[in-house]
């Protein structure tokens, strides 16, 4: 090394320290391969973008139509995969998720099922290495290749379970368990992400419209569902339930997946039900607190630091529903929230990523405190209920009638004047 000596030195010092702490707090880029984020948590791992935003909007990098729905995104290096319906086809999608080119589509006959809603996919897909799982509104069931779209297996969900249609269609997002596809489908399933055998079922059940959530407790990995009779605990070796307790809503409509933290379970659903932590004692499910504080119709709330963030009411109450924070452990109310409709939100950088219900993106604090708006840009149109995705920078969002974009936050970043 050369030494440098007096002022030109000195800046050159101060340029590197500037420009180490730039790319130090740059995105960090976070894949999202499947429904709630790569850590099942509807929280994402990137940092470093900015809490002001430009005033006449984000920058959108593309956008693309890709049929009526609202089945979540998934990305997966530079893929992305999404799923709609059009004219009695559905259809996955796999695009660049960089410049959202066709890379190749699966198609299959499907009913829209518009029941109350514009209808379509609901179920997110699911990567998993070389691998892309995706259920359809019916039940179909597909294990596609990542590269081309080749089909490796499929299952009629229907017929292999010998389970009848949901009222509003099959909405659970399969879940990868070591060499398991885990599915909650009017049973519990279990198949083998391979090849598709079935390796263990219980009995039918009134199916529910979330996804299972997996965790650890007594050296055994437990798989947690919430079906419209109740909360189901189920090993995950041989699907043998453990526990359940009865947790029903009017019209059948129990639609979130659990959220675990320990031996605890959080649930919660609409139509003034509202939410309820237990507690797995054994073989039984012990209830801490049940209230109306909130009151999840369809989306998920996000668990930070010993809160819930979500939003409470029905869909069709409109200006009623609150985005609202309460308490994991009591159940106590922190803030609501008004204005933002039926919305979605994921949890990023200590920071809400909020997609409201008519379309426009919202970034504010996730702060138990008081609810602080930093910024917000129009981003869609149309209804909107599909819960937004952050990767590399990237927020993709959806609309209900199948309007697919793709904006790039701004970055913050240490700028030598």
């Amino acid at each position: 090394m050369i030494p440098m000596s007096g002022s030109k030195g000195l800046h050159r010092i101060l340029l590197a320290v500037l420009l180490w702490m730039s790319l130090s707090s740059a995105v960090q880029a976070d894949d999202w391969p499947n429904w709630n984020g790569s850590n099942h948590d509807g929280i994402s791992r990137e940092t470093g973008f900015a809490d002001a935003w430009p005033q006449d909007g984000l920058p959108i990098e593309w956008t693309r139509e890709i049929g009526t729905g609202f089945s979540s995104i998934s990305v997966a290096g530079e893929r992305l995969f999404a799923m709609g319906h059009k004219d009695g086809v559905e259809t996955v999608w796999c695009l660049n998720c960089r410049s959202g080119k066709v890379l190749w589509t699966h198609e299959y006959p499907g009913e829209l099922i518009p029941n109350l809603h514009e209808g379509g996919p609901c179920s997110t897909p699911t990567v998993d290495g070389d691998r892309v799982y995706t259920v359809g509104k019916e039940g179909q069931l597909y294990c596609l290749d990542m590269a081309d779209g080749k089909v490796l297996w499929e299952k009629m969900l229907q017929q292999e379970l010998d389970v009848k249609l949901p009222e509003w269609g099959f909405s659970g997002s399969p879940r990868i368990l070591g060499k398991q596809l885990i599915l909650e489908a009017g049973r519990v399933v279990s198949f083998d992400k391979s090849n598709g055998d079935r390796l263990w079922q219980t009995e039918i059940h009134e199916a529910g419209y979330g996804s299972a959530a997996v965790f650890q407790h007594e050296e055994k990995t437990l798989i947690a569902t919430l079906d419209c009779e109740g909360v189901r605990i189920v090993d995950s070796a041989e699907g043998t339930q453990i526990a359940f307790t009865a947790w029903k809503s009017p019209y059948r409509t129990n639609a979130t997946t659990p959220i675990v933290m320990g031996d605890q379970i959080f649930v919660s659903t609409g139509y003034k039900i509202g939410c309820g932590l237990f507690r797995l004692q054994g073989e039984s499910l012990e209830l801490v607190y049940k209230n109306t504080e909130m009151r999840n119709h369809f989306n998920n709330s996000v668990l930070l630091d010993g809160h819930l963030y979500g939003f409470d009411g029905d869909a069709h109450l409109g200006r009623l529903v609150t985005l609202t924070c309460i308490d994991f452990t009591t159940g106590n109310l922190a803030w609501r929230q008004r204005g933002l409709g039926c919305g979605s939100l994921l949890i990023a950088d200590d920071k809400l990523l909020v997609l409201t219900e008519d379309g426009t993106l919202v970034l504010a604090k996730a702060s138990p405190d008081a609810y602080v708006e930093l910024a917000r840009s129009a981003f869609l149109e149309g209804r909107c209920w599909t819960v937004p995705v952050l990767s590399d920078g990237r927020v993709y969002g959806r609309n209900a009638g199948g309007k697919l974009v793709c904006v790039t936050l701004p970055k913050n970043r240490f700028i030598d004047k």
